[in-house]
């Protein structure tokens, strides 16, 4: 049960950490955490070679530690394939971010969809193994019914969970 639980757990935090990288119309440092930087030839988080910050809400700034990295900055933004178009102005790259078209805020919620309901799975599937291990105890069949229902009631509240986790986002991304 506490490995269920557990699980189900680790399932919600993983979606949130997806969620965060999905943009929502105003600039984040996150939006650019999984940029890889060429440092001295080793791919490094840009965080570990930069300060990254949003000076205003539709703007992030990158102010490198090393001026000599500023090309490497650019070129691993341009290879995440994020939509951004980096500047700089020999100090620090400067990357305006536009606002979203209401296509594009559609197919963001519909991939924050995706990741909900890819979490749903994973929870149901946590919910299965701690059944077949329920099966595996030697207790009474009263017992086991009493652990399926707690399990189905913790399936239920980490699925309502995640719903709400989803209406929030999406209206996070719709909101214009």
């Amino acid at each position: 049960m506490d490995s269920a639980k557990e699980a189900m757990a680790n399932a919600l935090s993983h979606l949130e950490k997806k969620l965060v990288n999905i943009r929502a119309g105003k600039a984040s440092p996150s939006m650019v955490s999984g940029v890889m930087v060429d440092y001295y030839g080793s791919p490094t988080p840009i965080n570990q070679v930069a300060n990254v910050s949003t000076p205003d809400g539709m703007t992030i700034s990158i102010q490198p530690w090393e001026k000599t990295l500023i090309p490497e900055i650019e070129k691993g933004i341009h290879a995440a394939n994020l939509g951004f178009n980096p500047m700089n102005n020999g100090e620090s790259v400067i990357i305006n971010v536009p606002p979203l078209t209401e296509e594009r805020r559609m197919e963001l919620a519909k991939q924050a969809k995706a990741e909900c309901e890819e979490t749903k799975v994973g929870v149901r599937n946590d919910r299965k193994t701690a059944n077949n291990d329920i099966k595996d105890l030697d207790i009474s069949e009263d017992m086991q019914k009493n652990l399926e229902i707690d399990i189905q009631e913790l399936t239920d509240s980490h699925i309502n969970k995640i719903d709400d986790i989803f209406h929030k986002k999406e209206s996070e991304i719709m909101k214009v």
